[in-house]
């Protein structure tokens, strides 16, 4: 193979297989229904919040189970505004009905959509920044960090249903009837909001592409293999990483606030921990380590739920938990290393090329940190 053959076969890569994901996405609204076309801008949320969990699994090693909770923090700020909207001077109809006479005065500052387009990135950063530099600082990681991260989630779940007076209780908060003044179920606010969507995916796309290929990405890899050998070169780990989190948790805001605008509402049911696992299966059947592959992965698992909860709605739990388990078996590079070993072994010389790709694998499976079973290191000096 040539050295210019290895370039084309590295640019295509690069750009043409975001181009082949992002041409179908710019046509959906001139081939689906109003309904279908708001159904694929959900997903579109949902593959922004991959996004920024394969940043923090796939390139820094650690796996957060707590996703959730970010993602509808970032919906519930954005809900306030929409409900203040709907509202107008009244009450917010939950508010009456627990009894409430007056707005509480935490709900003033989102009348406005600047405070609560702030809100929807900032809190989520802010909360993730607090924790992460709590559990990193004693340098908690594996397992263990996966299991602080969902325990966050679920204690703020319980919280927010407890607060029926302030956020709605289980059912959350609902009927958004407009944004910024216009219908939001209608055809022309879906069609804008859709590309409203996809621009933002492919902003943080490009930005999370950036940050990967730059000095701090080769940092989070180093991190994510030896941890040790990076605080050794005298970088500070705990910095590294509660920065990457912090990032993460501030693009599921973002998606959290999307998806309120597609969907209309927002609950606790949306912060618990089934939601956040889906996230992690995204990924995964995606592809750890390939930010298209997230992006891909969270598209084709949510599309074919939906077809399967459609046509065998009692079904469609148990093949979702088949599918996490045959990725993990069958595909442990996701869709994204498939796709890319079929290519390498259909280029001529492919078959040596495409064993070179699966023994890299293997390598980069075994020098990843093992996060079934942490080994438990003693800070030094102790």
């Amino acid at each position: 193979m040539t050295g210019r053959d290895s370039a084309l076969r590295t640019f295509l890569w690069a750009w043409g297989a975001p181009l082949a994901v992002a041409l179908p996405l710019l046509a959906a609204p001139l081939v689906l229904s109003d309904f279908r076309l708001n159904l694929l801008g959900k997903f579109l949320t949902y593959a922004i919040v991959a996004l920024g969990l394969d940043l923090i699994w796939g390139y820094g090693g650690m796996l957060s189970l707590g996703q959730g909770l970010f993602f509808s923090l970032g919906g519930y700020a954005m809900a306030m505004y929409l409900k203040l909207e709907t509202s107008g001077s009244r009450l917010p109809d939950f508010m009456s009905w627990s009894g409430l006479e007056a707005l509480p005065l935490f709900w003033e500052p989102f009348r406005s959509p600047v405070v609560a387009i702030a809100a929807a990135v900032l809190a989520p950063m802010a909360i993730a920044s607090a924790a992460g530099y709590l559990v990193f600082r004693s340098r908690v990681q594996g397992v263990y960090f996966s299991l602080i991260t969902q325990a966050l989630t679920l204690i703020a779940s319980i919280l927010f249903i407890g607060q029926q007076a302030l956020t709605g209780g289980t059912n959350g908060i609902t009927n958004l009837k407009t944004i910024f003044g216009f219908p939001r179920g209608g055809a022309a606010t879906q069609t804008v909001l859709y590309f409203v969507t996809l621009f933002c995916l492919g902003a943080l796309y490009l930005l999370c592409r950036r940050l990967t290929q730059s000095r701090f990405g080769r940092l989070l890899v180093a991190m994510r293999d030896d941890e040790n050998r990076v605080r050794f070169l005298g970088y500070d780990p705990v910095v590294l990483k509660t920065l990457v989190f912090a990032l993460s948790a501030g693009m599921a805001g973002v998606a959290g606030a999307l998806f309120v605008c597609q969907v209309g509402l927002i609950s606790p049911s949306s912060m618990g921990v089934v939601p956040s696992v889906e996230m992690v299966t995204w990924v995964a059947v995606g592809g750890r380590g390939t930010l298209l592959g997230a992006i891909v992965g969270a598209i084709a698992v949510s599309l074919g739920k939906s077809a399967l909860s459609e046509s065998y709605p009692e079904l469609w739990q148990l093949a979702f938990g088949a599918l996490f388990a045959a990725s993990v078996v069958l595909l442990p590079a996701g869709l994204a290393g498939f796709v890319r070993r079929a290519a390498a072994r259909l280029a001529p010389g492919g078959a040596r090329r495409a064993s070179v790709l699966r023994a890299g694998a293997a390598a980069a499976e075994r020098a990843a940190p093992d996060e079934a079973e942490p080994e438990a290191k003693p800070a030094p000096g102790r």
